[in-house]
């Protein structure tokens, strides 16, 4: 599947995730135009633990939030968690990825949710969550809604 599940990460089967982001404040397209950029402004501790316990090289899903409600990419961690810039204490963290593929087709909330196989994904039970843990096979059942 394009070699995105096949790695492993420091001797452990990698971690998938996903991420939100409002498209008016910071698309994939600026992602991808960037090369790469700090994920920062996390202020809650479930989000924030995700980010703590990612790894370079894990592969995240790349959700547009309110405008489009869709995943449109696949990015990769490339700076493991540090002190987020932008909070004035050491509570948050930041993680610096990188976008790796463009996803053929978006795959939107309302597939997902129609999808028997995607019935438990965290961005359908933890919709308020910005950064959250996505299993192998929910990867792989995107991957392969995307590429459908």
């Amino acid at each position: 599947m394009h070699g995105l599940l096949s790695s492993m990460v420091m001797g452990r089967e990698p971690n998938f995730w996903l991420v939100k982001s409002e498209p008016t404040a910071y698309s994939w397209n600026d992602l991808v135009r960037d090369g790469s950029t700090c994920w920062d402004g996390v202020r809650n501790y479930e989000a924030r633990n995700n980010l703590r316990a990612m790894i370079v090289g894990e592969r995240i899903l790349f959700y547009h939030s309110n405008v489009g409600k869709e995943i449109v990419g696949i990015a990769e961690v490339s700076r493991e968690h540090y002190q987020d810039p932008t909070a004035e204490d050491d509570r948050w963290s930041a993680i610096d990825l990188k976008p790796v593929l463009s996803l053929k087709r978006p795959v939107t909330l309302a597939t997902i949710k129609r999808n028997p196989k995607l019935q438990e994904i965290a961005l359908v039970r933890r919709g308020r969550i910005s950064v959250v843990p996505v299993t192998q096979q929910e990867f792989s059942d995107i991957l392969e809604l995307a590429n459908s």
